[in-house]
């Protein structure tokens, strides 16, 4: 573990590879050098390759399987959802505490870490099911208890670690780098997550025995991609937050900064309201829809679990070949221009599974050629939406700004699932399919505030 040096400084240059930066005048700064960026870098693309295994046996397909397998109703498909998003209305008490910590890594390891060893009693519970100690009312239970736990963990170092992250990382190579570990993360879902999907379908004892060993699996590699951290360059918050209230793309091309004490505070700096404004209706909006994906195909389609995973792994094929071409326009051409044209194609695509059923040619075309879309576009949404909120927040107290737009983005996310899952169970608006028309208008609604963002 390596730690950045605070020197109090009337001139630093920040070393980054290929790329020469002017003197800036800042007091004091953090001075990290490029071996230490080099391997901070490596080492967090390999932290997000062992996460995205972790992920992909505690989440997604997986998970809304398992829970389909023990006759969980469309609201428990709706919490699932929410709680992720709910729980980042804790984000702003964990940037709270990460800033009053001297280390990024160690906060790390005591928030995410806990998080996931948190799973293991789930595959306790699987084991307790298997032997007749549980029923499938309990696991069900123990399964959402799980998930609110580690997400709760995991919301209280979410934005500490961006933070961490935005630090290392130089802003001229922000787009290529983040594009290349996403990248790495969607190569990790295509080859594992179809391994895993047959693994669980052909299990000897069943289904939710084989997804307890996937799930005993992903636990191991989350804990090594903790370990990945170690190995990146550890911040100081406190030392950190010495710096002057700026932007940190100022920080790089300017030779004279403002003082603290003229700079606006947190809601009277336009751009962040902006951004805030359109993350949360995006949010309300694309989660309205989102938990129901999973539920169409493997309920009303009945599907089985490893076509379901073969479609996933498509989606994150494409989303591996367009993270590069994104982050590359997102460097030359600003992430504003890309989100609104993406976020389009992303509104259109609910409503096109209106015209899914049974047919042959849906299941071997068309719901292929429909996850290849969503792949690719949300490649865009997610590496955008990141560095937009990079580029917006100070260096000052980064991780509370990060925080807010997590915890009102989340608030509202929980509540268009929550929503969605209602009028699911408790109306007749046109089922799921209505569902899915809905949520596609409120998308395009959702994009009008970006509009109004400056680059």
């Amino acid at each position: 573990m390596t730690s950045a040096n605070f020197e109090t400084v009337a001139s630093v240059t920040l070393e980054i590879p290929q790329i020469s930066s002017p003197p800036i005048v800042v007091s004091p700064c953090p001075r990290i050098g490029k071996n230490q960026i080099r391997t901070s870098l490596k080492a967090s693309t390999l932290d997000a390759v062992f996460a995205a295994i972790f992920s992909l046996s505690t989440g997604g397909i997986l998970l809304s399987n398992f829970l389909v397998e023990l006759d969980a109703s469309p609201v428990v498909f709706g919490m699932l959802s929410s709680i992720p998003m709910l729980v980042n209305l804790i984000q702003p008490l964990g940037a709270y505490l990460s800033e009053r910590t001297t280390s990024r890594f160690q906060y790390s390891l005591r928030t995410h870490g806990i998080g996931r060893i948190m799973w293991l009693i789930l595959f306790i519970g699987i084991a307790c099911f298997h032997f007749g100690g549980l029923n499938s009312h309990q696991l069900v239970v123990l399964t959402l208890s799980i998930v609110l736990i580690s997400h709760l963990l995991g919301g209280l170092g979410s934005a500490s670690w961006l933070s961490w992250l935005g630090m290392i990382v130089p802003r001229q190579l922000r787009g290529r780098y983040f594009s290349i570990r996403n990248s790495a993360a969607s190569l990790t879902n295509l080859l594992c997550l179809p391994l895993a999907g047959l693994a669980v379908s052909h299990w000897r004892g069943g289904t939710l025995q084989g997804y307890g060993i996937v799930l005993l699996i992903g636990i191991v590699f989350g804990i090594i991609s903790l370990g990945c951290q170690y190995f990146k360059v550890d911040l100081n918050p406190q030392l950190q937050n010495t710096l002057n209230n700026y932007p940190q793309d100022k920080l790089i091309n300017s030779t004279v900064i403002t003082p603290a004490a003229n700079q606006p505070s947190i809601w009277q700096n336009s751009r962040f309201v902006i951004f805030v404004l359109y993350f949360s209706l995006w949010m309300f909006a694309v989660n309205l829809s989102a938990p129901f994906f999973s539920l169409y195909m493997l309920d009303t389609l009945n599907l089985d679990i490893s076509l379901v995973s073969l479609y996933t792994s498509l989606q994150a094929g494409a989303n591996l070949l367009m993270l590069i071409i994104w982050g590359k326009l997102a460097d030359k051409i600003g992430s504003r221009r890309i989100l609104i044209f993406v976020g389009i194609s992303v509104a259109v695509t609910p409503i096109l599974w209106v015209g899914i059923n049974t047919h042959y040619v849906d299941f071997w075309l068309w719901l292929p050629l429909l996850h290849i879309l969503t792949g690719g576009t949300w490649a865009g949404v997610d590496l955008c939406n990141n560095n937009i909120q990079l580029e917006i927040a100070p260096v000052k107290n980064q991780s509370i700004y990060f925080a807010i737009a997590a915890a009102m983005a989340g608030a509202s996310g929980a509540l268009g699932t929550t929503i969605g899952s209602l009028i699911v169970q408790f109306t007749n608006c046109g089922g799921l399919l209505g569902l899915f028309t809905l949520s596609g208008v409120l998308r395009l609604i959702a994009l009008v505030p970006l509009m109004f963002l400056q680059d």
